[in-house]
């Protein structure tokens, strides 16, 4: 019998085969063994997308989330998106693994408008964001440059007081959101600039283009997420629209560069950032770019945040007569009746307007969704693992509405802060409108300083009631879309002189 010659090659080939297939065994079911958060299901390309639902996506990520859980896994387009709705995770995305989580992803949008992102913040973690940081909280929104802006306030406080009380006398509607808009821009143009926005054609248009850019910074531009969709941004008119406004805003703020470097010892923001661009030597200096883009930082954080916040606030108070009395008696309380202006040793001492402004904060945070993070590498948050190049949203509305941290959370109700330390400074993660940990708002203390102030003084001198015969009940509170979130519809109210 012939015997059967085995060539070397067949025992090599099994081998090879059995090898990939214990390779392909262990990787698989490592990858198995990753735990990812609960996730929705995905159509094919768009991802979860269209789950987003209306215009005002920190609503329907809510709805999702209640389904889903507070941690929550989406992919837009072929890029997975964290979805953070409770404090309990925010923690850990903010403190916990803070570092991991300090990046931004580079949108289009934020790309164009904010000079390629180098502002405190959208640009990346690092040493250019930790220079930048540092001018601006050492020398921009330190407590004594705040307080040393606090005639602009008063005065500014004072005009809106005035226009009231002219209201008033003819018995026609005071309209809020208009006033606190104006006030606000006024207080900042003139801190920032030396002078009101309002009072010049380039200023006004500098205003339009602003409210532009805060409303195309809330658009979801489907080109990030899904690239080879791009092009649809210049067919309906998006990339046009990002082009024009960026080059309207930089055009003012040019303008305002030039005419403040005429100026000799000047003491607003322009004038410090100016002193850093021209010194060349120092560790901290920056460029062009740089200085605009801070700019447009202090603008922003100082003024749309602030009006929305005063608009939701008066809201609420006029919803809800019986809180109004209470906080008109704490500030006619604590003011002496024949005193013009509201002190900060007043202000300190008036408990129930912090809670309110806190407790229209927990339901109106103005931005229901905070800046996206970035996850810079592989990590695991309460045992489910994070991918690098996650981004992360951290949706600051459904996270002031969480069961697990309020009680009848719907509920517009003050007193839940009276005899609670929870504050809105970055430190407690049930209450966070201004973000938190490394790459927290740093104008926290300018933001609350303007609002206190036109607050107690509105609430003191005038009672209020809401225009039209509309009933509390009835009043319209439905929310316009964009990165902050405003009334859809005109806040208008008749005051009448306090008695």
């Amino acid at each position: 019998m012939e015997e059967i010659q085995v060539t070397p090659f067949i025992p090599m080939t099994l081998l090879s085969l059995v090898l990939l297939w214990y390779i392909t065994r262990i990787f698989l079911k490592s990858s198995s063994n990753k735990k990812q958060p609960p996730s929705p299901p995905k159509l094919p390309i768009i991802g979860n997308l269209h789950q987003l639902g209306s215009s005002l996506p920190h609503r329907g990520l809510h709805s999702l989330s209640q389904k889903h859980g507070p941690l929550m896994l989406l992919h837009f387009g072929s890029v997975p998106v964290l979805v953070v709705s409770s404090a309990e995770f925010a923690r850990e995305i903010m403190v916990t693994h803070d570092t991991t989580f300090a990046n931004r992803p580079r949108f289009k949008a934020m790309m164009k408008m904010v000079y390629g992102c180098r502002d405190v913040s959208l640009s990346s973690y690092g040493e250019y964001w930790r220079r930048l940081r540092s001018i601006v909280v050492l020398q921009l929104l330190s407590n004594k440059r705040v307080q040393s802006y606090r005639v602009i306030r008063e005065e500014e406080a004072a005009l809106v007081v005035k226009k009231v009380r002219e209201a008033s006398g003819n018995h026609t509607a005071v309209d809020l959101s208009a006033m606190f808009e104006s006030f606000s821009n006024d207080v900042i143009g003139r801190s920032a600039f030396g002078g009101k926005l309002s009072d010049s054609e380039n200023g006004r248009k500098f205003l339009k283009a602003m409210a532009d850019l805060m409303e195309l910074l809330g658009v979801i531009d489907i080109g990030d997420f899904i690239p080879w969709l791009a092009w649809i941004g210049r067919v309906n008119g998006f990339d046009r629209r990002l082009d024009d406004t960026a080059k309207k805003i930089d055009l003012v703020l040019e303008s305002v560069i030039q005419e403040r470097m005429q100026e000799e010892n000047g003491q607003h923001f322009v004038d410090i950032l100016l002193d850093i661009y021209n010194d060349k030597t120092a560790d901290a200096s920056i460029d062009r770019d740089s200085l605009k883009a801070i700019i447009l930082d202090v603008f922003v954080g100082g003024t749309d945040t602030v009006s929305t916040t005063m608009e939701w606030t008066m809201s609420e108070l006029l919803r809800h007569p019986t809180v109004m009395e209470k906080l008109q008696h704490e500030v006619r309380g604590i003011v002496k009746q024949n005193q013009e202006i509201v002190t900060d040793d007043d202000l300190q001492k008036m408990h129930y307007l912090k809670a309110v402004i806190k407790e229209a904060m927990r339901l109106h945070p103005p931005l229901p969704l905070l800046v996206p993070r970035l996850a810079s590498k592989d990590v695991q948050v309460k045992g489910f693992d994070i991918s690098a190049g996650t981004i992360v949203m951290i949706n600051a509305w459904a996270i002031g509405r969480d069961l697990v941290s309020w009680e009848k959370p719907e509920t517009f109700m003050p007193e839940r802060f009276l005899n609670s330390s929870i504050d809105f400074k970055g430190l407690d993660f049930e209450l966070i409108p201004f973000g938190g940990g490394r790459r927290g708002c740093p104008g926290i203390t300018l933001a609350s300083a303007g609002m206190e102030l036109l607050l107690a003084d509105l609430v003191r001198k005038f009672d209020w009631k809401l225009a039209k015969g509309v009933e509390p009940k009835d009043l319209d509170m439905s929310e316009s879309p964009g990165l902050t979130v405003h009334r859809a519809v005109p806040l208008l109210a008749l005051a009448s002189p306090a008695t």
